[in-house]
């Protein structure tokens, strides 16, 4: 084998297509652009979204802001400085703090926020606490256990 024999297999190279090369050729004069118009003449086309000259539908639209967060959790937020003021060594949960009056209304799952300071030992379940919440009720001798329902 010589370099000069060297050849692509069949069917590995395609034809450059020759346009504007008269009609006998498949593409001639207009070449395959169709007969007149914008997209018929050199250079390129329109940008995306262009709408010949009426005002395109993303700039009509109203950019709008806060999109609302799709599943959203909602909770029922408590400070450990609420619950401070419980017995010791009480088991606290939404129904305890709703019989007792600490919390009015049921919004959602019970959540344990770490405002305030605490200093009694209590049994927290919860679903969901954040760290300083949990760090605090954990100082004072409690735990804190985490629900899901």
């Amino acid at each position: 084998m010589k370099l000069n024999e060297l050849a692509p297999n069949q069917g590995a190279k395609k034809r450059k297509r020759r346009v504007g090369r008269g009609i006998s050729a498949g593409q001639g004069a207009s070449c395959g652009f169709g007969m007149r118009g914008q997209k018929s003449r050199s250079g390129t086309g329109t940008k995306p979204g262009f709408e010949g000259g009426q005002m395109p539908l993303y700039r009509r639209v109203p950019k709008l802001k806060y999109f609302p967060v799709i599943n959203q959790k909602k909770y029922t937020v408590i400070n450990v400085e609420k619950l401070s003021s419980l017995d010791p060594n009480t088991e606290v949960t939404l129904d305890s703090l709703i019989d007792k009056g600490i919390v009015t209304s049921n919004d959602g799952l019970l959540k344990i926020l770490g405002n305030g300071e605490i200093n009694i030992p209590l049994n927290v379940k919860a679903a969901a606490f954040t760290k300083s919440a949990k760090a605090k009720i954990e100082a004072a001798g409690g735990s804190c256990e985490i629900i899901t329902k």
